[in-house]
C-alpha cells in the first residue's frame, strides 16, 4: 500500500513539475508584474510625498525671501526648487509667487521666464492659464503684441475664457483693430453672466466702440416674446 501511495505521490510531482514547466514561468512573470507595480506605485507616493514637503521648504524659503526682498535668495530658492521638485503643487506655486515678486520689483525680464516656465511645465491648467494672463500682460507692456496673443491662444478651463477674451480685445485695440477687438468684448460679454462687475466694464469697452449689448439683449428678448 505504501509503494501505491508513493507512485501517486510520484505521479502526482510529476504532473506538478509539467505544469510548472509549461506555465510557471508565465505565472511569476504576471505575479512579478503585479506586486513589482505595487511597490513601485507605493515606492511613488511614498516618493511623492517626500518630494512634496521637501519642496514646501524650499516654498517657504522663497517666501522669506520675497519678504525680506532679497533677490539673490529668491533667485536661488526657486532655481533649487523648480530644478529638484518640478512634478510638484509646490514648484508651480513658486513660480508664480517669483513672477510677482519680479514683476513687482521691476524686473520683467525673471518675471517673463518664471511665467514661461510655469507655462511649460505646470500640471494644473488652471495655474498654468493664470501664468498665460500675467505673462500676455508682461508682453502687452513692452508692445509685443502678437507674442501676448500667441500666449492667449491656447486652450484655458471654461473659467478663464471670458478674460482670455477680454485680454484679446485690449491688445486687438492696440493694433488698432476695432473689429477684432469688438468680437472679442462680445464673446467676453457674454461669457460673464456670474461676474457683473467685470461685465459692466466689458460692456463700457463695448460702448466705446459703439456697440450696447444691453440694447441687444432686450432686442433679442422683445422679438423672442408674444407678439
Amino acid at each position: 500500500m505504501a509503494n501505491h501511495l508513493d507512485l501517486e505521490e510520484q505521479e502526482q510531482i510529476d504532473q506538478l513539475k509539467h505544469f510548472w514547466n509549461t506555465w510557471g514561468n508565465l505565472i511569476s512573470s504576471v505575479l512579478l508584474l503585479v506586486f513589482g507595480s505595487i511597490a513601485i506605485w507605493n515606492g511613488y507616493q511614498f516618493w511623492q510625498n517626500r518630494q512634496s514637503m521637501q519642496a514646501a521648504a524650499l516654498q517657504e524659503e522663497l517666501n522669506a525671501a520675497i519678504r525680506a526682498k532679497d533677490d539673490a535668495k529668491l533667485e536661488q530658492a526657486f532655481k533649487d526648487i523648480r530644478d529638484k521638485y518640478a512634478s510638484t503643487q509646490q514648484s508651480v506655486q513658486a513660480g508664480l509667487l517669483a513672477s510677482k515678486a519680479w514683476q513687482d520689483n521691476k524686473n520683467a525680464a525673471k518675471s517673463e521666464e518664471a511665467l514661461l516656465w510655469v507655462v511649460q511645465s505646470g500640471a494644473d491648467e488652471g495655474q498654468k492659464a493664470i501664468a498665460r494672463l500675467r505673462l500676455a500682460g508682461l508682453l502687452l507692456e513692452k508692445g509685443a503684441y502678437d507674442d501676448a496673443l500667441k500666449q492667449l491662444s491656447a486652450p484655458v478651463p471654461p473659467e478663464f475664457e471670458a478674460i482670455v477674451a477680454d485680454r484679446q480685445g485690449d491688445i486687438r485695440i492696440l493694433q488698432q483693430k476695432p473689429a477684432e477687438a469688438l468680437e472679442q468684448y462680445r464673446k467676453a460679454h457674454d461669457k460673464l453672466g456670474a461676474y457683473p462687475e467685470f461685465k459692466r466694464l466689458v460692456a463700457f469697452k463695448l460702448n466705446a466702440l459703439g456697440f450696447n449689448p444691453d440694447s441687444t439683449a432686450v432686442a433679442s428678448s422683445d422679438k423672442g416674446g408674444p407678439g
